[in-house]
């Protein structure tokens, strides 16, 4: 980071919580640029362009706005360690109001705001640790490939409920999915789950409509398949007898947050998926465009509110189904990182999130560009200000269904890394972790569900430590338990426990596809890896594999193997991936690519009804009760 001391840029910055400088994986140290500030605090709304212009935002930055002016964290249902020397007004999350000065009561768990002098602070109650789950062991599958090319279409949550009761049977604690957040119905083209239109929203491409079957063959067929499929949800909402259309509307129109995604998705139907193209008097979620289009067109909005409350319904099923079966977790959902820039999500709160920048990854040996994921990112200023609501809201989103989460990059908790769209350099901005972990055990609490942060990559001194003392587990992904050059894989006795233990995952090879170096094979067909390299990445192919045999007895590569290691770690979880278990060789989805490789597209071999029974992962779950407490 360049300049300094009075210089207002970086005073502001400082204060904004930009970070100095930060070292990437490969070693370098990288300091921010002066471009880079200016982009990053332009994205949060603090101008400073010019030294005059920062000195601004500077001095606004220190008065107080509207909204919350910080937040503080305190034990639930005990005394609170906090004191005011001022007359103070407490006011819980259930409505109750309290005075007084000096020590504040015991706050039972949750939001409560304190009122003192000119500010408003956000009492965050939570419990100071999630209990630690009970060990047990799941499978995770896309839900997306649940149908056989001889089926045809994609997997729907009937499907899912399918999967889950036979995988339940068969002694699987808990079944994980890629995210099942809102995507862009009125795109067939954008359907990565890692870029939703709306985390607070279910995928309704996944509801199933009776009688609907889709396109066979070895690869899904959004383009044709995802239309048919929503033209025959829509078909089955207008067969709906009149009264049942009536009371899908009452129920949207009592929840205002429901009402406003089905009035954003049904103005998509007819604008286009992405909000920044409609006309300017629609993309402000408040304006009275917006108000009059939902009152012109009850039925389009309503289709729109029921589709939601049928996926809710159905997820629901899925849930009695794992119960059903016993399962101690159930659904294992995903929680995406971030939400798409043009997405529903941003159009009806568009404060909460940084605008011109998007999430991204610093350099590394993959990357040396680093990687912009076309992601809006939060902005700590905006959550702060309102005191978290969206985060909370997204939370919630996902507890309730599910008695497992996994947060992907829970590194966004403590620093993330925004790329500005103008071209500077990308840089990290500093989150509010502890408030995120402390709302994040409030919300597992009240769930009675447990949870997994992705805490892989270039991970900030402190994290895991915070992780671990607030009961959030870790993820260890085999692969990567190494460490020199040539490398030495960690037995698996000494992988860390309080984490849930895998091989690899949705963005990485199989089994299969590691030891034949499939992944390689793309990398060089799309061109990131000249053709020159790929015998020497062959030979360090090897070298790895050779090693990891060694070290864990997985010589011939038989799944099994593989699984009987991860049966006897003594990590609390372990996930299974169905495509290693069935002996499937390409990966779900090449990272940085979005067509060069055909990701979130690939079929399971199995029916989903046919799961629990299949022989590979029959073994896989007798190993699982030999080892596995």
């Amino acid at each position: 980071m360049t300049g300094g001391g009075d210089d207002p840029l970086w005073r502001l910055a400082s204060a904004a919580g930009l970070l100095p400088r930060y070292t990437d994986t490969t070693g370098t140290e990288r300091a921010m640029s002066a471009d880079t500030a200016r982009a990053l605090l332009s994205a949060m709304d603090l101008p400073a362009g010019t030294d005059a212009e920062a000195a601004e935002s500077l001095a606004a930055l220190a008065k107080p706005g509207t909204g919350f002016t910080g937040w503080r964290i305190a034990p639930c249902d005990s005394p609170a360690p906090l004191a005011v020397d001022r007359d103070w007004r407490l006011t819980f999350e259930d409505g109750t109001a309290h005075q007084g000065t000096g020590p504040l009561p015991p706050l039972p768990m949750g939001y409560h705001t304190l009122e003192h002098g000119t500010g408003q602070w956000l009492l965050i109650a939570a419990p100071p640790r999630l209990p630690d789950p009970a060990p047990g062991w799941g499978v995770t599958l896309p839900l997306y490939g649940l149908r056989t090319a001889e089926a045809g279409g994609y997997g729907d949550y009937a499907d899912l409920a399918d999967a889950v009761a036979g995988l339940g049977r068969a002694g699987a604690d808990f079944v994980g999915i890629n995210p099942v957040h809102a995507g862009f119905p009125t795109d067939p083209d954008t359907y990565s789950p890692y870029s939703p239109s709306s985390r607070q929203r279910l995928n309704i491409a996944h509801v199933a409509v009776p009688g609907w079957t889709g396109t066979p063959g070895d690869l899904i067929a959004y383009a044709t398949d995802r239309p048919a499929q929503r033209a025959a949800l829509r078909a089955a909402f207008d067969a709906l007898p009149g009264a049942e259309r009536l009371a899908a509307q009452a129920t949207a129109q009592a929840d205002p947050d429901l009402w406003r995604f089905a009035t954003h998705q049904a103005l998509a139907d007819v604008h286009g998926a992405l909000w920044p193209d409609w006309p300017g008097e629609l993309q402000d979620a408040e304006s009275p465009a917006v108000a009059a289009f939902a009152a012109a067109n009850p039925e389009a909005v309503t289709f729109h509110a029921w589709a939601q409350i049928e996926a809710d319904d159905q997820l629901a099923a899925v849930r009695r189904a794992a119960d059903d079966a016993g399962m101690r977790f159930g659904l294992y959902l995903d929680l995406a990182v971030g939400t798409h820039p043009g997405g529903a999500e941003t159009w009806a709160d568009r404060a909460s999130f940084a605008r011109g920048v998007s999430l991204g990854a610093p350099p590394d040996a993959f990357s040396p560009g680093g990687q912009s994921w076309g992601i809006a990112p939060f902005n700590p200023r905006a959550l702060v200000a309102t005191g978290f609501r969206a985060f909370i809201d997204t939370l919630r989103a996902q507890f309730r269904h599910a008695q497992l989460l996994r947060i992907d990059h829970v590194l966004g908790f403590e620093r993330a890394f925004w790329v500005p769209e103008c071209g500077a350099p990308g840089g990290y901005v500093a989150m509010p972790r502890d408030a995120l972990l402390a709302i994040t055990r409030i919300e597992a609490a009240r769930a009675g569900a447990s949870v997994v942060g992705e805490d892989l990559g270039n991970v900030p001194y402190g994290l895991r430590d915070a992780m671990a003392a607030s009961g959030v587990l870790g993820c260890r992904v085999a692969m990567f338990e190494r460490v020199g050059d040539p490398p030495v894989y960690r037995a698996a006795s000494d992988w860390d426990a309080p984490t849930l233990a895998s091989f690899s995952s949705h963005d990485l090879p199989t089994w299969a596809g590691w030891r034949a170096g499939r992944d390689l094979d793309w990398w060089t067909h799309i061109g990131q890896l000249p053709a020159t390299d790929l015998p020497a990445a062959r030979t360090a192919r090897a070298t790895e594999v050779a090693a990891f045999d060694a070290a864990h007895g997985t010589a011939g590569g038989h799944p099994d193997a593989l699984h009987a290691v991860l049966a006897a770690c003594p990590t609390t979880l372990v996930a299974v991936q169905t495509e290693d278990m069935l002996g499937v060789t390409e990966q779900p989805n090449l990272p940085g690519t979005i067509d060069a490789h055909p990701n979130w597209r690939r079929r399971l071999p199995v029916a989903a009804r046919d799961l629990g029974e299949h022989p590979a992962i029959r073994r896989t779950a007798d190993l699982m009760r030999r080892h596995r407490p």
